[in-house]
Parts: structure tokens; C-alpha cells; sequence
């Protein structure tokens, strides 16, 4: 059976205040395409339909557009909320559209009941795991601890449970949300961290033959049985080395695997260029960016006049300044942002508190109540998204 795995659309997001609804409509277009081209049988789709819980009604009509177009090829497709989506409004009226071939999975309780599509060798169970917020989902699963490997574990252990009572040789795919050991993040996905543990290792999928995993939004292969399709478009410029794929997988008779990487449309490239201004506007090597959408970082020692407004003579597209001013590695002056840059929430937390009292960092008692602080808020935020 031929898959088509596909991940994070984030309808309705937009790329430094640029709207996207245009590329998410024609990477839309380009789905479909592919379906019909490569004789898809299933189409995967591993969460975050959506950009924010309650999505723009454009963000909506393009989502429904889809749905249409989908069914109308005739291929089942297997979609599963993400941390972006809210699982409620996402599943809204999956029993019906799963009458024409649309399955959503949204609920947490049905991670244990499948998809069942059969081919030539036999049946294949898609076992559809959305997003799961261990605060929210620990009773449901009734672990011992609120994180996501003990969830995950729990819903996988729920796979594995209804796959042994299926006829021997029937194949296995599962669709996850997660953030899994071994992948590699950029700066555009929410941060899902519990605990301060956010990564699962990969050996929670044990026993099944394909997992076609979401979040990340680099495409990725974790392991061979393991992968990230990735987002189909870049959503911030750490994506701009990225490039933008789905997977087209084909599961064998006895389970075997072979995907391939199938490109996605690119609106218009990103770039990152750094340097003083004067040299950006006069490099001829930068020629190739002059189209594209741009981040600049910009090395002057002295922030010059007008920097965006003379950048964009060159580079029409640019859509992010930064400055970066040259100083002596020793200059107590260095940025502020510099210093915090690739540290996380808790880390800048744990800082200031070695700022205050002189040098001595909180100890562990300390660090706990840190963590749990951050872990409140963002659960917190999450029980207002899901209540709407």
C-alpha cells in the first residue's frame, strides 16, 4: 500500500506578518496533484492542521476546500490534531465525515481503535494518536507520572493491545504528534516541554511497521520505520536551509518500507545575510537573494540611519532586521539578546536567579519549583485553548 505522509499545514499562519493563505493554497493543489500522480492509496496527515486553536474563517474555508478535493479523489485520508489544533473543534463531525472517506482523530480515548484499509496482502490498522498533553490526558491513560513518554507509552501500549487480537500479517501505521529523540527542532514550533523533558525516545513505537510522526517541521528520518514529513512550507527563517518535502511511502507485504522524498512548492526562498550595511548593499554575490524573503544581520558598530528602508531597495522581500553590532569578544556590552540566544525559558530563569544572588544558581529544591511554574503556565494556556 502507497502512503502519502504529510504534516504541520498551520493553516492560517502567516510569515512575518506576510499572509500564507496563498502558498498553503497552492501547496494544497499540489497535494491533490500528487495523490492522483503517484496513485496514493491513503493520504497521512500528523497534526497541526491548523495555526492556533480557533483558526480565521479563511483558514477554515481553505481547510474545507481541502476536504472536498480529498474525498473527491476517492483516497482515505487519516488526520490527526496537533499541539496548535484544538482537538474539540478539529473533530467536530468526524463521525460523518468519515463516511466519505476523511478520518479524523482527535479524541484520546480512540487511540487504540484504527483505520483499517486492506490491499492485495492483507489489512493495514492506522492507528491515529493525536496530540497529547500529559496534564490533560494522565487520567485518561491513568499513569503514574504527567509526561509524555508515560502518555505516549500508554497510548501505545493501547496500539499494540488491539493489533494482537488482528489476524496474523495484518501491518501497522501509526499517526503521532510528538517531539521524539534524534529530530531536530527550528525556532517555529510551540514548545511542548514537561517537566523540563519534552523528547520521547523512538523505542515507544516499538512493534509497529511505519509512524508517521508531526511537530518537528524539518523533514526528518528518525529511524527507517520512524519520520518526519516536516511543514510544507517554512514558517520562520531558521527553516531557510530546509527543504520542504512530503514522504511517499510504500509499505510491503511483510512490512517492509521504502519512502521517498516528494518536493513541495516553494513560494519564495528565504535568506539570511549578515554583515555591515554598506557590504550588503554593494555585494554582487547576494544577487541570487534579491528576490527572496530576507532576514538581515546587520555587524555595523553603529546602528546606521534608515537601515530597513535602504535594505529594501535591494532586497524588496525583507522581512526581518536584527543587529548584531562587532565588539570585542571580552566587551561586557554585548547584547542582551546575544547572551540569551539558544537558551530556553527555564535556563534564562535559572540565570537570573545566579544574576541576583551574585553568581550561586538555584539548587535542585529550586529548579523544581521552577519547572513547575513553567509547566503550570503552559498547561494553563493549553485548558484555554482546548475551553475556547
Amino acid at each position: 500500500m502507497r502512503f502519502l505522509h504529510t504534516s504541520d499545514w498551520h493553516l492560517g499562519r502567516s510569515f512575518h506578518r506576510v499572509s500564507l493563505l496563498d502558498a498553503q493554497a497552492a501547496f494544497l493543489d499540489h497535494l491533490v496533484e500528487t495523490v492522483r500522480a503517484h496513485d496514493v492509496d491513503a493520504v497521512l496527515v500528523a497534526g497541526d492542521v491548523y495555526d492556533r486553536a480557533v483558526p480565521s474563517l479563511a483558514a477554515v474555508e481553505l481547510f474545507d476546500d481541502a476536504l472536498h478535493r480529498l474525498a473527491g479523489v476517492g483516497v482515505p485520508t487519516v488526520m490527526i490534531s496537533g499541539n496548535h489544533d484544538s482537538a474539540r473543534r478539529l473533530g467536530v463531525g468526524a463521525g460523518l465525515i468519515g463516511r466519505a472517506g476523511i478520518h479524523l482523530r482527535t479524541d484520546p480515548a480512540g487511540c487504540g481503535t484504527p483505520v483499517v484499509l486492506t490491499d492485495a496482502h492483507g489489512d493495514i490498522a492506522l492507528y491515529g494518536l493525536p496530540y497529547l498533553e500529559p496534564a490533560l490526558v494522565r487520567d485518561e491513560f491513568r499513569t503514574a507520572t504527567a509526561g509524555h513518554e508515560a502518555v505516549l507509552g500508554a497510548a501505545m501500549e493501547r496500539v499494540r493491545a488491539d493489533l494482537a487480537g488482528r489476524a496474523p500479517g495484518t501491518r501497522s501505521v501509526v499517526l503521532a504528534h510528538a517531539f521524539v529523540v534524534g529530530g531536530e527542532p527550528s525556532d517555529s514550533e510551540r514548545d511542548i516541554t514537561v517537566g523540563g523533558v519534552a523528547a520521547v525516545p523512538d523505542g515507544v513505537f516499538d512493534g509497529v511497521d511505519y509512524v508517521a510522526l508531526g511537530h518537528l517541521h524539518g523533514c526528518q528520518t528518525i529511524n527507517e520505520r520512524v519520520r518526519y514529513a516536516g511543514s510544507p512550507l517554512a514558517y520562520s527563517f531558521s527553516e531557510a536551509g530546509h527543504r520542504k518535502s512530503m514522504w511517499l511511502v510504500d509499505l510491503g507485504q511483510d512490512g517492509e518500507i521504502a519512502a521517498e522524498r516528494l518536493d513541495c512548492p516553494v513560494p519564495r526562498p528565504l535568506a539570511r545575510i549578515q554583515g555591515r550595511l554598506e557590504d550588503l548593499l554593494a555585494d554582487p554575490a547576494l544577487e541570487r537573494h534579491e528576490q527572496s524573503w530576507v532576514e538581515a544581520t546587520l555587524t555595523d558598530p553603529v546602528r546606521p540611519d534608515e537601515p530597513m528602508a535602504r535594505l529594501t531597495e535591494r532586497f524588496p522581500h525583507t522581512l526581518s532586521l536584527v543587529f548584531a553590532p562587532e565588539r570585542p569578544d571580552e566587551d561586557p556590552l554585548a547584547s542582551y539578546a546575544e547572551r540569551l540566544r539558544d537558551r530556553d525559558d527555564h535556563q534564562i530563569a535559572e540565570d537570573f536567579v545566579a544574576h541576583v544572588r551574585g553568581g550561586a544558581g538555584p539548587d535542585e529544591r529550586e529548579r523544581a519549583v521552577l519547572r513547575g511554574a513553567f509547566d503550570d503556565v503552559r498547561v494553563d494556556a493549553a485548558v484555554r485553548e482546548v475551553a475556547g
